[in-house]
């Protein structure tokens, strides 16, 4: 069993702390939009350098429907050669099945691992599980890039969000892999989050900036100002990306791209 290592702070949060704090930060108001029990890192680090933080999350993570599709592949497990996972709510959630169905930690040991990030891969490593691929670049596309020459044949299980972009399956499929998408978790907006929100926005001054940590944070965030004043308040706000694809889903709503993280 691979010996567990202490938790490093999150990679993503650290650069888009580091990109929102390229000036002084005292007095700065800055909005983080992720999940309340995922919005440590980023918050700590943005208070760090002097920022006041507003957590007003516009999405939730929550179980799923049911865990038949996760239940079934878990039972299965002998069957697959790669396990892929994309983010830390779908380990937690997979290994959460694992007593409930009369499996241990040594059913997965003979699968090859793919995770996308440093936190999702300590996540794994916490569990005894050794990681073999984390693409030097925390989106699906560098996932495909890094297995696409060695799933040929391979039976490979995805275990992610309820909603989330099929590139990964899509392209492994292309690549001559048999890929079986298995939902773990999915997300939802908080039922406070528009008067949260609001409130943010009421308040004087204005926030400095908003950050957004995945294209479910934008998307929700828009759904949650509708029919509030908010939108024609957003001309001297920042806007901080986590990356390329909430970049490109902000860019779909119009947003501006103040700072983007490089991975």
């Amino acid at each position: 069993m691979a010996m567990a290592k202490k938790r490093a702070a999150d990679p993503q949060a650290h650069r888009v702390a580091e990109l929102v704090t390229s000036g002084p930060l005292a007095g700065k108001r800055i909005v983080v939009t992720r999940a309340h029990r995922q919005a440590d890192g980023l918050s700590s680090l943005l208070k760090q350098f002097g920022a006041e933080v507003i957590e007003a999350p516009v999405i939730e993570i929550r179980e799923p429907d049911s865990y038949d599709a996760l239940d079934t592949a878990l039972k299965d497990i002998l069957q697959y050669d790669w396990l892929i996972l994309t983010s830390v709510n779908g380990v937690e959630a997979m290994f959460s099945r694992l007593e409930p169905l009369g499996l241990s930690v040594d059913s997965l040991q003979h699968l090859k691992i793919a995770a996308i990030g440093p936190v999702t891969e300590e996540r794994i490593q916490d569990h005894g599980l050794v990681v073999d691929v984390v693409p030097p670049h925390y989106v699906a596309e560098e996932v495909v890039r890094s297995l696409r020459k060695l799933v040929k044949g391979e039976k490979v299980l995805l275990v992610r969000a309820q909603i989330a972009r099929d590139v990964i399956p899509d392209e492994l499929r292309a690549a001559g892999a048999h890929v079986d998408v298995v939902e773990a978790y999915h997300t939802m907006i908080p039922e406070d989050a528009k008067s949260r929100m609001q409130t943010v926005f009421d308040d004087r001054p204005l926030p400095d900036a908003i950050t957004f940590t995945s294209s479910s944070t934008v998307q929700n965030f828009f759904t949650v100002v509708v029919g509030t004043d908010i939108p024609t308040k957003l001309s001297h706000v920042k806007f901080a990306s986590i990356g390329p694809v909430t970049s490109r889903t902000m860019r779909d709503y119009g947003l501006r791209i103040d700072v983007e993280a490089d991975e």
